[in-house]
C-alpha cells in the first residue's frame, strides 16, 4: 500500500513537472513563434514564461550587482549571434548586440518606431518628439535645433549654468558635513534646467518643480492604469499639475512680449520657442512647447547629474587623469589675455576642452546609463538574415555595446586615452541613440556637464566618499545605494 501512495505521489510529481516545464515553460515559445510556423526566421533565444518571459533573470541579474550576466547568459547558451529573441518588459522582443546592426535599427524610421511604454507614451504628452509622425517630427527637429544646439544659444546658457555651478560648489566645500552627492547634483542639474528652460530661479518654486518631476519620473516604470494612489495616477496627476505651471508661463511671458517688459533681460528657452518660426511662418502652439519642456526636463535631468557624478568619481579613482584634466583647463584659463572682461567661460574655451571631452565620452560609454533602447517594427523586417515579425521590440542593448571587450579593450577600465582614435565601428557608442531620433539636447547636456567639471577641477575640489566600496543599484539607472555619500574638499 506504501509503495501505491510513493508511486502515485511520484506520478503526480512527473505530470507536474510536465505541464509546467513541458507546456507552460513552452507557451511563449508557441504562441508568438512556432505556430507561425517556417514563416518567421528569428534569432535564437528563451522565450521565458507565460506573462513574464524572461524578467525574472533579468532582474536577478541587474540586482546581483552583474547586469552583464543577464547578455552573458544568451551568448553562452546561444553563441555570439549578436541577435537574441527573448520576451521582456511584456512584448516579444528581440535583443540586438551588433554595432552596425543597432545603428541601423536606431536610423531607420522607415521600419521602426520608439517602443516606449504606454505610460511613457501618456506622460510625455502627444506632441512630444517621441509622439508626433515623421513630418511632424523633422519640422520641429529643424525649428529646435538652433535654440539647444547652436552656438548663439549655447553661449546665451553659458552664464546661466555658471552661477549656479559656483554657488552649490562653494556652499558644499564650506560644508563639514558629508552630503549625497547624487542628490545634490541632481538638485543642480534641476536648477540649471529650470533657469534655462523658463528663467526660474526662486528656491520655492524649484523644490515645489522637483518634486512634481519625482512623481512625474516614478510614473515612466509603472502600468499605466490611472487608479488614485498608484504611481501612474500620481505621475498624471503631478503632469497636468507641470501643464498649468508651464501654462502660466506662457501666459506671463506672451503679456511681457506684448507690453515690451524685460526687453534687455536674457532671454531663456520658453521666450525663443515662443519667437521661433518655420519657413511658412507658422510657429509652435502652447501644447506643443509644453510638451517640448516637459520631455527637456525628463531627457536631461536624470542624465546631466548621473554623468557628472560618474566622472567625478572616476577622475578621483584616477589621479593621473585628474592630472592631465587639470592641466588642460588651467592652460586654457592662463591664455586668456590679461586684461580680458570675461571672467568667466566663452562657447571657444568650451571647445577648446578636448582631453575633458573625452572623460565625458568615456563616462558615458563605461555607465551606459540607458541600458537599451527600445524600438518597434512597423513592418516585417529582414534584420542581418532574421525577419522579426511587425509588432515586436528591437532592444538594442547599449550596454553590451559599450562593455564589448572585442570593441573596447579592458572595457571595465576607466580611458579616456581610448577617444585619441576617433575611428571606430559604426554603431560602437550609442549613449544618445543615432539618426533623427538623436536625443537633440547632447550638445546642452555636454555643456552644463563641461562646465561643472571646469569649476569642479579648475577650482580644486575633490570628492572624498565616505563608502567607497559601497554596492550599487542598476535600475532604473546604475546609482551607489547611498547616493554617493561624500564630503566636497577644496584644497587650500
Amino acid at each position: 500500500m506504501d509503495m501505491d501512495i510513493w508511486l502515485c505521489l511520484i506520478g503526480a510529481l512527473a505530470g507536474v513537472y510536465v505541464f509546467v516545464f513541458g507546456i507552460l515553460r513552452n507557451l511563449n515559445q508557441w504562441r508568438f513563434v512556432t505556430r507561425h510556423g517556417r514563416r518567421y526566421n528569428l534569432p535564437p533565444g528563451d522565450m521565458g514564461w507565460p506573462l513574464i518571459g524572461t524578467l525574472l533573470p533579468f532582474l536577478k541579474a541587474f540586482r546581483s550587482g552583474r547586469p552583464d550576466s543577464f547578455i552573458h547568459h544568451f551568448t553562452s547558451k546561444y553563441g555570439k549571434t549578436g541577435m537574441y529573441k527573448t520576451h521582456l518588459f511584456g512584448s516579444p522582443s528581440v535583443i540586438v548586440t551588433v554595432p552596425e546592426v543597432c545603428r541601423h535599427v536606431l536610423m531607420n524610421d522607415e521600419q521602426f518606431v520608439f517602443g516606449y511604454s504606454k505610460a511613457t507614451r501618456i506622460l510625455t504628452g502627444s506632441k512630444a518628439l517621441n509622439s508626433v509622425p515623421k513630418p511632424e517630427h523633422r519640422r520641429l527637429r529643424r525649428l529646435i535645433a538652433s535654440l539647444i544646439s547652436g552656438n548663439e544659444a549655447l553661449s546665451l546658457y553659458i552664464g546661466h549654468v555658471e552661477g549656479i555651478v559656483v554657488t552649490c560648489l562653494e556652499e558644499w566645500g564650506s560644508m563639514k558635513e558629508p552630503v549625497e552627492f547624487l542628490s545634490e547634483m541632481k538638485t543642480v542639474a534641476f536648477k540649471v534646467l529650470l533657469h534655462i528652460f523658463i528663467g526660474a530661479n526662486s528656491a520655492a518654486f524649484i523644490d515645489k518643480m522637483e518634486k512634481l518631476y519625482n512623481d512625474f519620473h516614478l510614473g515612466f516604470m509603472s502600468t499605466a492604469v490611472d487608479i488614485p494612489g498608484t504611481t501612474f495616477s500620481r505621475a498624471l496627476k503631478a503632469r497636468n499639475e507641470l501643464i498649468r505651471i508651464f501654462e502660466k508661463v506662457l501666459e506671463e511671458k506672451r503679456e511681457n512680449l506684448k507690453n515690451k517688459v524685460g526687453e534687455n533681460r536674457k532671454k531663456d528657452m520658453a521666450d525663443l520657442l515662443l519667437e521661433v518660426r518655420d519657413e511658412d511662418g507658422e510657429g509652435l502652439d502652447d501644447g506643443c512647447i509644453i510638451d517640448l519642456l516637459i520631455g527637456f526636463f525628463f531627457a536631461g535631468h536624470e542624465t546631466s547629474a548621473h554623468t557628472i557624478m560618474r566622472a567625478i568619481m572616476f577622475l578621483s579613482e584616477n589621479p593621473e587623469t585628474l592630472l592631465k584634466a587639470k592641466a588642460e583647463q588651467e592652460k586654457i584659463v592662463n591664455a586668456r589675455p590679461a586684461d580680458a572682461q570675461h571672467k568667466g567661460l566663452t562657447m571657444k574655451e568650451i571647445k577648446q576642452m578636448e582631453y575633458l571631452s573625452k572623460v565625458m565620452d568615456e563616462t558615458l560609454r563605461k555607465t551606459s546609463l540607458a541600458f537599451t533602447l527600445s524600438r518597434e517594427t512597423k513592418v516585417d523586417v529582414n534584420l542581418n538574415g532574421y525577419t522579426i515579425p511587425k509588432g515586436w521590440k528591437i532592444l538594442v542593448w547599449t550596454r553590451a555595446v559599450h562593455m564589448n571587450p572585442e570593441i573596447y579593450e579592458n572595457p571595465h577600465q576607466f580611458d579616456p586615452s581610448r577617444w585619441d582614435n576617433p575611428k571606430r565601428r559604426a554603431g560602437s557608442f550609442i549613449p544618445f541613440g543615432a539618426g533623427m531620433r538623436l536625443c537633440p539636447g547632447i550638445d546642452l547636456s555636454k555643456l552644463e556637464i563641461a562646465i561643472f567639471l571646469h569649476y569642479f577641477i579648475h577650482g580644486g575640489f575633490r570628492l572624498e566618499r565616505v563608502n567607497p566600496n559601497c554596492p550599487e543599484n542598476h535600475l532604473p539607472l546604475p546609482t551607489p545605494t547611498d547616493n554617493c555619500l561624500a564630503r566636497v574638499v577644496r584644497d587650500s
